[in-house]
């Protein structure tokens, strides 16, 4: 099983949605978890993971980890050619390195070159950027390349991004 997740922010809430399904080549997911929380914290410049994980942890705690093969999050896991841990690296820490995080972003950090890829999807000319901790970077990029639809942003990776906003 694989878990999907993502959180927007709307006011003074965040509203984090995980998707979880069996298969990468899934166009449905099995199930949708919901959960909207206050803001605890405010953005921070290169610590956006303190707002952001408190969200994905409380989130997760419907789930069943010992069942995940592996987890997406929007975003970096890796943020530079340093290591430096983006959300998807802190939550891979939270996890006690158990479970592979995906990080999968639309914009590029430029001053990460070893630690990321460009994926591309469909026709799109524009890339997905891949970081993983815990899976191989080539295998991970694999998968998100391989996942269901025919765009640059997979199926449930794009449903996922719909329901978060809804």
């Amino acid at each position: 099983m694989v878990l999907a997740l993502d959180t927007h922010y709307r006011n003074e809430k965040a509203k984090t949605i995980c998707i979880e399904f069996n298969d990468w080549l899934d166009e449905i997911p099995m199930k949708i978890f919901c959960e909207e929380l206050d803001v605890e914290a405010e953005y921070q410049p290169g610590a956006f993971y303190k707002r952001e994980l408190p969200c994905i942890i409380s989130i997760l705690q419907k789930t069943d980890l010992e069942k995940t093969e592996a987890i997406i999050i929007d975003g970096y896991v890796i943020l530079d050619d340093a290591g430096k841990p983006g959300l998807g690296g802190h939550l891979y820490e939270f996890l006690k390195r158990k479970i592979p995080v995906i990080g999968v972003a639309k914009t590029n950090f430029a001053n990460n070159t070893l630690h990321k890829r460009e994926v591309y999807r469909g026709e799109s000319v524009r890339p997905l950027y891949v970081t993983t901790q815990g899976m191989d970077l080539d295998v991970a990029c694999g998968y998100i390349k391989n996942m269901h639809g025919g765009f640059r942003i997979p199926t449930l990776l794009k449903k996922l991004d719909t329901l978060t906003k809804e």
